[in-house]
């Protein structure tokens, strides 16, 4: 080979090399959607939907879009393009969760803010990609406990309304005498199961899923205990 075309063969080795590393450096990295219901996938429907219509739907629903924002379903959370799915950063709704602004933070006062845990569900199911997942991982009602089960469920799809100094209905249930009193009086059973002369709660919302209210049930008929 001359050396002329050995040279040129180098030379173009070096080209290829350094467009690699200007191509490779301009990449931006895509997030890894997660694994349908994989332990570590955020459900929406269980973990996401239940949390934006309590804490958010008040102000945001079909019939009150605040802001022509609508986050009541997945599809009208899309629509009102508040999530930038894999970047939370980028999403308005993690903005207005995390911002310390009083004017600009949503809930608004005096709601009570989102607590930590919930702040960092919802990033993390950005993170994830916001996609629309929906698991049935059998319903587990072998153990029900207040503090494992009742609770938490209290918290993601009723402190929303029910808090503060003035909570919906005048009903508390942001601590356990507030639930206890009413599971003791029938109005909480009454209320999830959409009975006649209760009002249907979540309100404005469809009756909660089948294996909520059966531990509802369970935990009601065994004492309601704070255990």
């Amino acid at each position: 080979m001359k050396k002329s075309s050995v040279r040129l063969f180098f030379m173009l080795l070096t080209v290829a090399g350094l467009m690699s590393i200007v191509v490779s450096s301009c990449k931006h990295e895509v997030p890894t959607p997660a694994l349908p219901c994989d332990p570590g996938t955020v459900d929406f429907s269980r973990d996401i939907l239940p949390l934006l219509n309590s804490r958010c739907g008040m102000c945001h629903s079909p019939d009150n879009p605040a802001d022509g924002v609508v986050l009541t379903s997945y599809n009208a959370v899309m629509n009102s393009d508040v999530v930038e799915a894999g970047d939370p950063g980028e999403s308005d709704l993690w903005e207005r969760i995390t911002e310390t602004d009083p004017d600009k933070v949503m809930p608004k006062p005096p709601a009570s803010p989102l607590s930590q845990d919930q702040k960092d569900l919802i990033r993390k199911w950005i993170e994830q990609g916001a996609q629309n997942i929906s698991c049935d991982n059998g319903c587990d009602t072998s153990v029900v406990t207040w503090t494992a089960t009742i609770q938490p469920l209290i918290n993601s799809r009723c402190v929303g309304c029910h808090q503060g100094a003035s909570p919906g209905g005048g009903i508390n249930l942001s601590t356990y005498s507030g639930v206890s009193s009413i599971a003791a009086n029938g109005s909480l059973m009454g209320a999830v199961q959409h009975q006649p002369s209760f009002s249907p709660m979540p309100k404005n919302q469809p009756q909660m899923p089948a294996c909520d209210i059966a531990k509802l049930r369970i935990w009601v008929a065994g004492g309601a205990l704070n255990n």
